[in-house]
């Protein structure tokens, strides 16, 4: 199997459902490995309750879900934004009742999960929304629900995918979630050899995890100081800063008054702040 790529330049279109729709049937779809990721094999194989329900977002073709219902799961779901991978499963689960299969956006899904499968659907999303998946994750998990999966732990010149690394992970997902794991994989396929994290995450139901528009911010000292002004309020555990500085996530032990919020950084009259619904 060759490196790890679906685009052949670096992306600058829209990263959505026409752009996806259009991999899967020009068929460049390199992350495609065409059978379970073996480490996610491994996790599921250790899942004693069979009826949990589980989350797969940006499915594609999803071995892993094929898997999860081989081993007698009877509670999945996966979502794809990209019509010809889900009519495809559509087609091959047809008269499966423990499978359900949704073409729409991840960002506007409802529902409560007790575990949401993590392979390739982060690191193909724009490296500016990772705050709002951590947000939205958190929302769609059950209380003690868990985050589990594969991570890059590399960075590439050619994206889609989006790389990082352990350092980056542990800050983005601090304070919202519990770490149980996030190590190298030993037995990732060789072509992503040593360039994989298997991680699992629990939700920490103890705190509020809220996801702002901010407006203003043009540079990364802006980032650093209005990141200080927030971590400053009593209550707040983590703040992260979307790499365009258009959002910001906040954890914190309970609800902050939005007046606060706006007060923190009023030394610029520019900075404007809002909450997401």
């Amino acid at each position: 199997m060759k490196e790890v790529q679906c685009c052949v330049v670096s992306c600058e279109r829209p990263l959505d459902a026409a752009y996806w729709e259009a991999q899967y049937k020009a068929k460049t779809t390199g992350w495609d490995l065409g059978k379970v990721s073996p480490p996610l094999q491994t996790y599921i194989d250790r899942i004693e309750n069979k009826n949990i329900a589980i989350l797969i977002p940006g499915c594609g073709n999803s071995y892993e879900a094929e898997y999860l219902l081989e081993q007698g799961f009877t509670n999945v779901t996966v979502i794809d934004i990209a019509p010809t991978p889900v009519a495809d499963l559509k087609k091959k689960f047809k008269n499966n009742l423990n499978i359900q299969i949704v073409l729409g956006d991840f960002f506007e899904h409802q529902g409560k999960y007790d575990l949401i499968i993590e392979q390739t659907f982060l690191c193909a999303l724009p490296p500016t929304t990772r705050q709002k998946y951590v947000w939205k994750t958190h929302q769609l998990l059950a209380d003690e629900g868990k985050l589990a999966g594969l991570l890059f732990n590399r960075t590439f010149e050619v994206s889609p995918p989006f790389g990082g690394s352990a350092a980056e992970y542990e800050i983005l997902f601090a304070a919202a979630f519990n770490f149980l794991e996030m190590e190298v994989c030993p037995n990732s396929i060789a072509p992503r050899a040593d360039s994989e994290l298997f991680f699992e995450l629990q939700k920490n139901d103890r705190v509020k995890v809220t996801l702002y528009e901010f407006e203003g911010m043009t540079c990364s000292g802006c980032m650093e100081s209005v990141t200080k002004k927030f971590a400053a309020i009593d209550g707040i555990l983590n703040v992260s800063i979307s790499s365009n500085f258009a959002e910001v996530l906040i954890v914190s032990k309970n609800d902050i008054a939005i007046e606060e919020l706006q007060n923190a950084v009023s030394y610029e009259a520019k900075y404007t702040i809002k909450k997401i619904s």
